[in-house]
């Protein structure tokens, strides 16, 4: 190990993580130009090479190195919160109606594809735009840019190095949620623990809110899958020795790692822009039940990503690729990547929960550059497999469950709704509160769920 392992959890989070993450958090330690530490969220879990809740920073002057599974197979996975302007009472007596209606016009499910279709030209102008792309042709407003990370553009992307197959996945994909843990979800403000910061973010208690989590769908996967079978190649022709085939990766300034950055930038322009898209829709639909409603972007932020920051260490400033794979950016007050009105207080950090338990709003700690990068966890995290949660829960009883709550699931697959079901992920209050003790974010509010379209 080059550096040490830290877990950033209380014990009963330690216990519940299975032993292949600990062991993943301390191969990457092991990697070449890593710098301080490998650090594990509160919400990690075993994931392909790095754990889900994985973060290591590189310096590619001292041989830092890039890994397609630092990065992770659904590039920019990430989470879009919209205030609605609207409250509970207003959203009751439509619940249905409005459930019903977003599964009709958000296409999701595996395989989903959208109305939109890319032809050659568009498709590399979308990986190079991002989701100012998708806002010149109509589909948002250019006041979100603004409030998504990178401004919704992310530089250095490089349309040339995604494969002609990976654009074909994504041709007609465009628009759409896709499977797995991703989903839209109406969520009600149930309790605020920070009123300050909450007012200049603009919630209230009983506000109504809408939150996008979804990521660069099948082209993001093709670039993981297709780079990490070259990196494997890679790193022995530079004598990485590695610990896991999983861990493949290059050196950042080999022709490789250049490449990769290129084709992964490329995805998380996809990504961005795929949620753009996906809030347009959302507006539409809320227009036509509410037509005073506003679905202002509070925050857009990806989960998988290697972002070029600078970062202090050891009192001098280093210009690092950190690797947040299941993790978010989470930068404190005053940073000057912030957008002015949110400056003041720091970063919005989105955390997402499970369909019946709920979700929160953080705010970026000053204290989480010197803990993990300015870095936090994403979400709940799971507890079970897929494959467990389907042997322990029925899709069917988990919707009729949760009616009876007054939570409304619309999915395609009953089968997708056991496998994200609410058991299946840890407790998300007790990661939130591990992150705040740990100074890497700080309860904003809490959300509950009205309704979830998911895959």
């Amino acid at each position: 190990m080059r550096v040490p392992v830290v877990i950033y959890a209380d014990q009963g989070l330690i216990e519940s993580m299975d032993d292949k993450a600990i062991a993943q958090a301390t191969n990457v330690a092991t990697l070449p130009g890593i710098v301080r530490g490998s650090y594990v969220m509160p919400d990690g879990h075993w994931g392909y090479g790095f754990p889900i809740g994985g973060v290591a920073a590189f310096d590619a002057d001292h041989g830092g190195i890039v890994s397609a599974g630092g990065v992770g197979f659904d590039i920019s996975c990430g989470v879009r919160t919209m205030l609605t302007g609207l409250k509970v009472a207003e959203i009751l007596p439509k619940q249905k109606q409005l459930a019903d209606s977003l599964l009709r016009q958000i296409p999701a499910g595996v395989g989903g594809t959208g109305t939109i279709t890319l032809d050659a030209i568009d498709m590399d102008a979308m990986l190079a735009g991002g989701a100012q792309w998708a806002v010149e042709r109509g589909w948002g407003e250019e006041a979100d840019l603004e409030r998504i990370e990178e401004e919704g553009r992310m530089a250095g992307a490089r349309p040339e190095c995604v494969s002609d197959r990976a654009k074909e996945r994504q041709r007609e994909e465009m628009g759409t949620l896709g499977s797995g843990n991703h989903y839209l979800e109406v969520q009600a403000v149930a309790e605020i623990f920070d009123p300050v910061v909450a007012e200049i973010f603009g919630i209230a208690k009983d506000n109504v809110v809408v939150t996008i989590h979804c990521g660069s769908r099948g082209l993001g996967h093709q670039i993981g899958s297709e780079f990490l079978k070259e990196m494997v190649v890679t790193a022995a022709e530079n004598g990485i020795v590695l610990p896991d085939r999983e861990l493949a990766c290059a050196p950042i300034n080999s022709e490789v790692g250049q490449r990769y950055l290129g084709a992964m930038r490329a995805a998380t322009n996809c990504a961005l822009a795929n949620r753009e898209i996906l809030g347009h829709y959302a507006r539409r639909v809320f227009a036509h039940f509410f037509p005073h409603s506003e679905l202002r972007v509070l925050f857009d932020v990806s989960h998988n990503t290697c972002k070029v920051e600078t970062h202090l260490v050891e009192g001098k400033q280093r210009k690092l690729f950190v690797h947040r794979k299941g993790a978010t950016r989470a930068f404190g007050p005053g940073h000057e990547s912030l957008p002015a009105a949110l400056r003041p207080v720091g970063q919005p950090v989105l955390i997402g929960g499970s369909m019946g338990t709920g979700s929160y709003i953080l705010v970026g700690d000053a204290r989480s550059e010197a803990q993990a990068f300015s870095s936090a966890c994403h979400g709940a995290g799971r507890a079970l497999s897929r494959h467990a949660a389907l042997k322990q829960w029925s899709g069917r009883k988990i919707v009729d469950d949760l009616a009876a709550r007054g939570i409304l699931i619309r999915s395609p697959s009953t089968r997708g709704v056991a496998e994200e079901a609410p058991g299946a992920y840890k407790d998300v209050g007790a990661v939130v509160a591990a992150a705040e003790r740990a100074g890497l974010a700080r309860r904003v509010a809490r959300l509950r769920p009205l309704i979830c379209v998911k895959g």
